[in-house]
């Protein structure tokens, strides 16, 4: 009866112990500088995976200029859009301030007209007020001059 058995672990295990054994041999046997050796390959190796996936370096560079352009040309368009409502909003104000002042300008104009008006017909009214004082107290003066020239035998 054979039993199966998987040698998986068995050669995982010979491999790390070849590797060791490898760099205690090229650190002379210093452990400690085996030890770095060890940690400088394993980031050597682990930069030059990094450097070749895909997403990496000038692909990455490349991708975020690209990035980068379409942002700035989004806030580009954004700052327009801004820029133009904003003149939009500024032509529509100075039109309003415009009308509001030309219909300021009328109403002066108007109220003026009404004023001037509104002199002359008092100034006429007062005129023939007075004139009319006048005709009454000429016509009272006159009744009354004759009135006392009745009583001295001159009159009536």
């Amino acid at each position: 009866m054979s039993r199966s058995k998987s040698r998986i672990p068995i050669l995982v295990g010979l491999t790390f112990i070849g590797a060791g054994g490898y760099y205690l041999y090229a650190a002379g046997g210093d452990p400690k500088l085996a030890q770095k050796k060890i940690e400088h390959d394993a980031t050597s190796a682990s930069a030059k995976v990094k450097g070749e996936l895909p997403g990496s370096g000038k692909e990455a560079q490349k991708q975020g200029e690209e990035l980068s352009k379409r942002a700035g040309a989004a806030i580009d368009s954004t700052v327009h859009d801004v820029r133009t409502k904003v003149n939009e909003a500024d032509a529509k104000l100075s039109a309003k301030a415009h009308e509001a002042d030309s219909k300021f300008q009328q109403l002066k104009a108007d109220g003026s007209k009404q004023f001037d008006q509104a002199r002359k017909d008092t100034a006429r009214e007062l005129q023939e007020t007075a004139d009319k004082f006048d005709k009454t107290v000429e016509k009272k003066a006159t009744e009354a001059k004759s009135g006392i020239s009745s009583w001295f035998g001159f009159g009536k």
